[in-house]
């Protein structure tokens, strides 16, 4: 176990499978105390378990964090037992209803939001402020290159969650400028996770407007998908020195089977009310 990280309490939200899951594991196994975050508690128990019984230390906590009263409970609970929070990532996601918007469910389309968008920004508020006081702090939010792409059809929930997410986290990254924190967005590649699988099954219950989603799943299931384990690397990566200056920034992982695409640079100019 390298000690890298050792002293950093790191809270990952959606630890308890998937990519979040993959990313508090890594984190462990640099020193880190990792707090598990998740809906489910059989899952996150099951994280904090195999962290433990590799050397590492680990504390599951059970939470919705699209309650902000749930998340208020979390950050008293993880200080009072471990201190002040230094790392958060936000993996938590859901892909939300393929459906057109005059045919979309409202309750399934504002969850997406809630849980994209919502707890991201509980949590980072949650957070940021000891992260702020003790001179150093990293922010990670799971993004999607589904927000760069050109909008189309099925997809305004999940798009729409992911472009805020975006936008969120750039607004937070000028806050912090100089403090000894960052706020940054990822896209963790095509990982073929259970979003993937739920994707897939929407979508084969779909007629021809859902085709372009079956040609990704397809494209997914025949390449493999990236390894999960290039955004946990990603994430390491964002942790160390080199990455002080990185703030505000769309990261991709090393080698994707996606192409990044332009996301946004430098200003262009100061505004004229300046």
């Amino acid at each position: 176990m390298n000690g890298s990280l050792q002293g950093k309490v790191a809270v990952v939200t959606g630890a308890g499978r998937g990519l979040g899951r993959q990313t508090a594991l890594h984190l462990a196994a640099q020193g880190a105390t990792v707090v598990a975050v998740a809906r489910d508690k059989e899952q996150i128990c099951q994280t904090e378990k195999t962290i433990q019984q590799a050397g590492g230390i680990a504390l599951g906590i059970p939470a919705d964090i699209r309650q902000p009263e749930a998340v208020d409970e979390l950050r008293r609970n993880v200080e009072k037992r471990l201190g002040v929070v230094s790392i958060l990532v936000n993996a938590a996601g859901v892909f939300g209803p393929i459906q057109l918007i005059k045919e979309s469910d409202p309750t399934r389309w504002t969850d997406t939001l809630a849980v994209n968008l919502f707890g991201p920004y509980y949590t980072c508020r949650a957070f940021v402020g000891g992260m702020i006081q003790n001179r150093w702090g990293r922010i990670i939010n799971f993004t999607s290159a589904a927000a760069l792409h050109p909008p189309g059809s099925l997809n305004s929930a999940y798009g729409t969650s992911k472009v805020a997410l975006n936008q969120f986290t750039r607004h937070l990254a000028a806050e912090v400028e100089g403090t000894g924190v960052t706020a940054n967005v990822l896209h963790p590649g095509d990982v073929k996770t259970e979003m993937w699988a739920t994707i897939r099954a929407e979508a084969e219950r779909m007629g021809p407007e859902a085709e372009g989603y079956r040609n990704w799943v397809r494209w997914v299931e025949q390449t493999g998908g990236d390894d999960p384990q290039k955004a946990a690397d990603l994430v390491l990566r964002l942790l160390s020195g080199e990455a002080a200056a990185t703030n505000g920034r769309f990261l991709w992982i090393e080698g994707g089977l996606q192409s990044p695409i332009p996301s946004w640079g430098d200003s262009s100019g100061v505004q004229p009310w300046r």
